[in-house]
């Protein structure tokens, strides 16, 4: 069992920048990929970004592509979701994702599906003011 939670959320004006940490519990949280989703109040959760289990690879969604960098420290089990350019369509609950290990592979090095992982942080709220 993995247990995944979220830091580093906040309020932030428009232009700004928030760095959000997953910290996980669980030997094997380094050797599978990790996501970022996300869930504005009254939608469904969508995909962020993903990061593999190295850190070699990484996937985002296009309405964060150049402005959200993940990057993950295996040494300390966490992930990190850097945001820059924070607009207020931003504001939303976010969480991250962790794979289990057995759980067999299509050779992917990250989902984006929320179905593609097993366990889930509780979540961290940003809110962007305009």
């Amino acid at each position: 069992q993995v247990q995944l939670v979220e830091s580093g959320g906040g309020l932030v004006q428009a232009g700004g920048s928030l760095r959000l940490s997953c910290a996980a519990s669980g030997r094997t949280f380094s050797s599978v990929a990790t996501g970022w989703f996300r869930q504005a109040p009254g939608k469904e959760r969508d995909f962020v970004g993903a990061i593999s289990s190295n850190g070699g690879n990484t996937g985002y969604a296009d309405s964060v592509k150049g402005r959200f960098t993940i990057s993950r420290d295996n040494a300390k089990n966490t992930v990190y979701l850097q945001m820059n350019s924070l607009t207020p369509e931003d504001t939303a609950v976010y969480y991250c994702a962790s794979r289990r290990e057995t759980r067999p592979t299509d050779g992917s090095s990250w989902y984006y599906r929320n179905y593609d992982y097993d366990y889930w942080g509780q979540g961290t709220q940003v809110t962007v003011s305009s």
